[in-house]
């Protein structure tokens, strides 16, 4: 429910119909079921390694001790600041649902209130949080759920079940290639989110068997959900449709317009309703993650040792408390306008989230290539196995490379400016930052350590 909780909001609710708009009905259900696979190839090599040896570092310590310890502290520096800003994000998004009935209310109010909400969650006991956040899922399932039904049931009594919109001229491949890299990370940043049970792997009762089941239910559910539901918004709504591309208004949710045909005038509340849900879900999600993140991170001395403190429940304090700073000071800035703002955080948090994912990859690979025989361990020894080896994570390596770099192809080749491909790479540009300091420092200390033995 935590890796459902962070995966499905915003994402899947506004921005699938978005995706397609701009990707075309081939591109943009070809580019969600390549992700999805992509996900299950991650998501499998992290329940080997998280199985092995939990730890609520997860795969920043895995990149940590498999790859190297600068690349792991440039991994943690980047996943904890794409999930602070995703906090913002969302919680900007959910007075935003707000002002649909209360639009004399000043947003700032909302923004407090769904802030301090969070916070509070967050503040107590993981059960709390856990209990929380398995009641905001369990809506957020059912509308889903409830969707998918009442569009097959459409597209049974649809014209030829909806083919039609396949056929529009100017698709099924939207926009081509600039299309289908744009709908790429708009749907890297829906799945994002998954990789979160790893997080939470440490605080888990029996992880050896619970987080390898978990990761196998999440990938599943989160497939069906997003594959079904994009297949059902390319049959029945034409993707040049002006209401699909608009990321911003819950009003033209593609959920909002299915169903608004079965229950008039009230689909709007219904639908606010349940994305609201699903906003505060991510934004408790993302709070959880990224305060444990920056915990590990004091922990393992990559921080400020402060930062590892807990109190008698055994909640890192000192780590929320930092990331609640640094998660409001994104919140203000929201003034800025809901949809500048939105695609201003989500650009972050999708292509540190991919980086992410590089990251797992490549961790996986380097466990089982190195780790594993430099200390005698058997693969038959391991609790998990993921498939695919050492296919699975070469591919998702190459993929999510071709992805970030890709998205250069999304820009007007006439108008790119310096300005423009630094806001697009600034998480790319952060970890590359952190981790040439990282290895500088390390460089010099060894060098001065040698220097002083000699002499």
């Amino acid at each position: 429910m935590i890796a459902l909780g962070g995966s499905i909001g915003t994402g899947l609710f506004l921005v699938s119909g978005y995706s397609v708009s701009v990707g075309g009905p081939a591109g943009a259900v070809f580019a969600y079921i390549s992700m999805a696979v992509i996900v299950y190839f991650l998501m499998t090599s992290l329940a080997e390694m998280s199985s092995f040896r939990p730890s609520a570092g997860s795969f920043c310590d895995y990149s940590s001790e498999y790859v190297g310890k600068s690349f792991g502290i440039a991994m943690g520096y980047n996943y904890w600041l794409s999930w602070a800003t995703a906090i913002a994000v969302e919680v900007s998004a959910a007075s935003l649902i707000m002002g649909y009935w209360f639009p004399h209310i000043n947003p700032i109010i909302f923004n407090a209130i769904f802030f301090l909400l969070i916070v509070f969650a967050n503040l107590f006991v993981v059960k709390i949080y856990g209990e929380i956040e398995y009641g905001l899922s369990f809506i957020k399932v059912s509308a889903i759920l409830i969707f998918i039904l009442l569009g097959v049931f459409s597209i049974l009594s649809t014209p030829n079940f909806g083919t039609n919109n396949w056929n529009i001229v100017g698709g099924p491949f939207h926009h081509g290639m600039s299309g289908f890299f744009a709908v790429f990370l708009f749907v890297g940043f829906s799945f994002q989110g998954t990789e979160l049970v790893g997080v939470a792997s440490e605080e888990t009762v029996n992880p050896e068997i619970t987080i390898p089941r978990a990761i196998k239910m999440v990938f599943w559910r989160l497939t069906l959900f997003y594959v079904l539901s994009v297949i059902i918004i390319t049959l029945l709504i034409p993707f040049n449709d002006p209401k699909l591309i608009s990321q911003d208004n819950v009003l033209m949710s593609p959920y909002t317009l299915l169903f608004q045909s079965y229950i008039g005038k009230y689909a709007a509340d219904v639908v606010n309703f349940v994305i609201l849900m699903a906003v505060i879900s991510a934004a408790n999600a993302s709070l959880y993650s990224s305060s444990r993140i920056l915990w590990y991170l004091g922990k393992s001395k990559q921080a400020p040792a402060k930062l590892s403190l807990v109190n008698k429940r055994g909640t890192p304090f000192v780590s929320l408390f930092v990331t609640i700073i640094i998660s409001g000071l994104f919140l203000t800035t929201s003034v800025i306008g809901n949809g500048t703002f939105f695609n201003f955080v989500a650009q972050i948090s999708s292509l540190a989230g991919f980086l992410v994912w590089l990251g797992i990859a490549l961790s996986h690979y380097q466990f089982r290539r190195k780790y594993l025989p430099l200390n005698n361990i058997d693969i038959k020894e391991l609790k998990y196995k993921a498939k695919f080896f050492p296919v699975a994570p070469l591919i998702s390596i190459i993929v999510i490379l071709v992805i970030v770099f890709g998205q250069i192809f999304t820009l007007n080749k006439s108008n790119i400016h310096m300005d423009t491909l630094l806001m697009m790479y600034v998480s790319v540009i952060m970890f590359f930052s952190v981790y040439l300091i990282h290895k500088t420092f390390v460089y010099f200390n060894h060098n001065i350590s040698k220097r002083t033995a000699l002499v």
